[in-house]
């Protein structure tokens, strides 16, 4: 039993858009080790090596990944179920873990997950995640971003499992991650004025 209670909580991270495992585990860098040293983080890649040019080209190298693609307007979706699928597979082998975090592309599809095991829809393999940690998402099946088939129950009720938001006024997003806090019961909010992405400890309050 102390061995359990001293267990670091073991969290599956969902990196951003055309971006990859090792680039979201460098941005995470910036949560300063005082975080990042009580957390058991496994960061891994999209499925789909990334299908056009990505921001972080010049940043950090290739290569690039993505969890699923859209067409312009987000009301089209190609590899969503497959990706699901490919998690929660993922998971079985891997896992268990207490919870997801993700960033961006990530983030988004970290929260809807959340929903869609709740609602019996994905990821029914494996035990109840507890808690997601979410940075510079939005809801899938709001204004901005029309739900795929699979996730269009995700937030038809609120959940009640722990959240936590990071959101920024800069972000060309934060519209979106305000909308997603009102599908999660008492979600925790930390605002930081770095824009979308991980931020730096220094830049948080609430």
């Amino acid at each position: 039993m102390e061995n359990q209670s001293m267990r670091k909580p073991k969290i599956l991270c969902l990196h951003g858009f055309r971006t990859s495992g090792f680039i979201f585990k460098s941005m995470c860098r910036k949560l300063g080790p005082s975080i990042l040293e009580k957390l058991d983080l496994d960061f891994i890649d999209g499925p789909y090596p990334a299908e056009g040019e990505s921001a972080a080209e010049g940043i950090y190298d290739p290569p690039y990944y993505e969890w699923f693609q859209a067409n312009d307007n987000f009301t089209v979706y190609k590899n969503f179920d497959e990706c699901v699928a490919i998690l929660e597979d993922y998971i079985v082998k891997h896992g268990p873990y207490d919870g997801l975090m993700g960033f961006s592309q990530g983030a988004i599809l970290s929260a809807a997950l959340m929903g869609m095991q709740k609602q019996g829809d994905a990821l029914k393999k494996i035990p109840k995640l507890k808690f997601v940690i979410v940075i510079s998402g939005a809801k899938l099946g709001g204004p901005r971003f029309q739900a795929p088939k699979l996730a269009a129950n995700a937030f038809s009720s609120p959940i009640e499992s722990p959240s936590l938001h990071f959101l920024s006024e800069q972000d060309f997003l934060k519209a979106e991650g305000d909308l997603l806090l009102k599908s999660f019961v008492d979600p925790v909010t930390i605002y930081h004025s770095m824009g979308h992405t991980v931020p730096i400890m220094g830049t948080l309050y609430t």
